[in-house]
């Protein structure tokens, strides 16, 4: 008996249809980060740590400034337009630095928080920012302080960006040691709002601040050694023995102390004096104390000298800035 075609075509089973699933708009909408979210980010990207740091030594220099050159205090006018200036230039010069350095925070553990590392903000963006604000920092130094001033924001933001972190930080060990010119800089731009010009005593603060920057990044360079290694970045911790960081954390510690005291002959009195006596002596002891553990193969506890390199550095300038009403 001949089947009916018709009929088998119908009789044979269909394929369930696969079911779309749409967006829920809802749940899209739900998934964007809020406003606080990306502001938070953008605010990240500046590493307000670091800027609040770098404030700490422009005050007081522009207070030894205004009393050594004037016997006066710094205008108003002039200490808000740097320090707004100081943090927009600092903020924009690490908003920077988060892009160029994004492919390797992802890699770090350290750094992997950071917002272009959680893909909170578009890289682009995060430039455009940066160059941004630099761009204002720049030109509201110029034109409300002086352009002394803005030439040396300009410079520290081209060297930070530019010189250490494209060049230095991924080529050489010692990175930390030439890279601390720009964290220094700020001695000098204070100093620059105040006089129009340089002098000996604002030489000598960059000296401190750039002689203190190499024990206070290495000790943090061995707590994250694996980090640094991991991302191909050598730092002198990553590439030599903790002996021989700890050895140049002692010479920088003691040429930290004796430029420090240099200040006293210069102008500053008998209580900048003690205080960078005696906060640089126990800066200069963390330092041995270091050496010791690490010749002895015991734990070298980095970040001992990490935090007291921070709370001698606050306090030294805190003294300096209380020393200019003495003066």
């Amino acid at each position: 008996m001949n089947e009916d075609p018709t009929q088998a075509v119908a009789d044979t089973p269909r394929p369930a249809r696969k079911r779309i699933e749409l967006p829920d708009p809802e749940a899209a909408v739900a998934a964007r980060p809020g406003w606080r979210t990306i502001v938070g980010a953008y605010v990240s990207l500046t590493k307000p740590r670091i800027v609040e740091l770098l404030l700490i030594t422009t005050i007081p220099a522009m207070l030894v400034a205004a009393r050594m050159e004037f016997d006066a205090l710094p205008s108003l006018t002039a200490v808000l337009a740097t320090l707004i200036g100081g943090a927009l230039a600092a903020g924009s010069a690490n908003a920077i630095n988060c892009y160029i350095d994004r492919d390797i925070d992802q890699l770090m553990a350290r750094t992997s928080r950071r917002p272009l590392a959680k893909h909170q903000i578009e890289p682009r963006n995060a430039l455009v920012f940066g160059l941004v604000i630099g761009a204002v920092a720049v030109l509201g130094m110029g034109l409300l302080v002086n352009w002394l001033a803005a030439l040396l924001t300009f410079g520290a933001i081209v060297y930070y960006d530019v010189v250490y972190t494209i060049w230095l930080k991924r080529t050489t060990p010692y990175n930390t040691v030439w890279g601390g010119a720009c964290g220094a800089a700020p001695v000098l731009i204070g100093w620059a709002a105040v006089t129009g010009h340089m002098s000996w005593m604002a030489w000598v603060l960059f000296a401190v601040v750039f002689l203190w920057q190499p024990p206070h990044f290495y000790v943090l360079a061995m707590k994250f050694k694996d980090d640094y290694a991991a991302a191909g970045i050598p730092m002198l911790p990553v590439v030599a023995p903790a002996r021989r960081v700890a050895i140049e954390s002692v010479v920088y510690g003691w040429a930290m102390l004796a430029v420090s005291l240099v200040a006293v002959p210069l102008g500053a009195t008998w209580l900048y004096g003690s205080v960078a006596l005696v906060s640089g002596g126990l800066f200069v002891w963390e330092c041995h104390k270091l050496l010791t553990r690490v010749n002895r193969g015991e734990d070298p506890k980095p970040m001992r000298l990490f935090h007291w390199s921070t709370s001698y550095l606050t306090l030294l300038f805190l003294a300096l800035a209380v020393d200019s009403f003495l003066m």
